[in-house]
């Protein structure tokens, strides 16, 4: 079934109007009058509708049903991810949206390559939220994740450590495993935290353990910065019963 986010003031009504890419959207879907379809905030509520017309440039919805999203997970998953290099960011915010992520936060570290200023940061962040929209839709999502950055690793450790279960993966650990982690009481909220291309410094791990994070290991093989977050985000999605 077609799937289009609108603002969510735009579900209160018995219609809903589509424009802009999401009518140019229905005519690529070939759309007809009669046909469902559902309309999401992007907020986690969703409008079944019919179609009512198709004109140019335009479509008109009528609401049939108003409901909290089916689709989201029952856990609620925040990935924490250093600035890596080049668009490996780009890759792990759609992966981990398709995946069911609920937000992606991402920070500086001690050996970050990638240091956006405020000017490249702000156009990076509407690029990364698109993405984050685009993976949403494809993949059946009634949320949109927020895609988040934050200015230094200590607010990103004070913000993941208010999860029910505030992780962060360490190459050099060796006697915590995830499933250790996971299986140590029950959670709502989970905090996935990891580094750059090279690693954690040893002093931002002490600082992560006395903000509270616990620190695991992610098997005895090194994982490239993009592959750590949405190795740990399907493990707790599988442990959380989402698979």
């Amino acid at each position: 079934m077609a799937r289009f986010f609108v603002a969510p003031e735009e579900l209160n009504g018995p219609q809903i109007l589509l424009t802009g890419e999401n009518a140019q959207h229905a005519r690529v879907l070939r759309l007809k009058a009669g046909e469902e379809v559902l309309a999401c905030d992007g907020q986690g509520m969703e409008c079944l509708c019919t179609v009512e017309s198709v004109s140019a440039g335009e479509v008109i919805l009528g609401v049939l049903e108003r409901r909290s999203s089916r689709n989201e997970a029952a856990v609620k998953v925040s990935i924490y991810m250093a600035f890596p290099k080049a668009d490996k960011l780009e890759h792990v915010i759609q992966k981990a949206t398709e995946l069911g992520a609920y937000e992606i936060v991402a920070f500086p570290s001690g050996r970050c390559i990638s240091r956006p200023d405020d000017k490249s940061l702000k156009k990076k962040l509407e690029r990364w939220q698109k993405i984050a929209a685009s993976a949403a839709e494809q993949s059946g999502r009634g949320v949109i994740p927020e895609v988040i950055a934050l200015p230094s690793f200590t607010a990103a450790l004070e913000r993941a450590g208010k999860a029910d279960k505030a992780l962060m993966f360490y190459e050099n650990e060796h006697a915590t495993t995830l499933r250790m982690a996971l299986e140590s009481g029950s959670f709502e909220t989970v905090s996935l935290l990891t580094g750059p291309e090279g690693g954690l410094e040893e002093k931002e791990v002490e600082q992560a353990r006395n903000a509270g994070l616990q620190v695991c290991t992610l098997g005895s093989r090194i994982l490239r910065c993009e592959t750590a977050p949405l190795c740990a985000l399907s493990a707790v999605m599988y442990a959380a019963g989402e698979f």
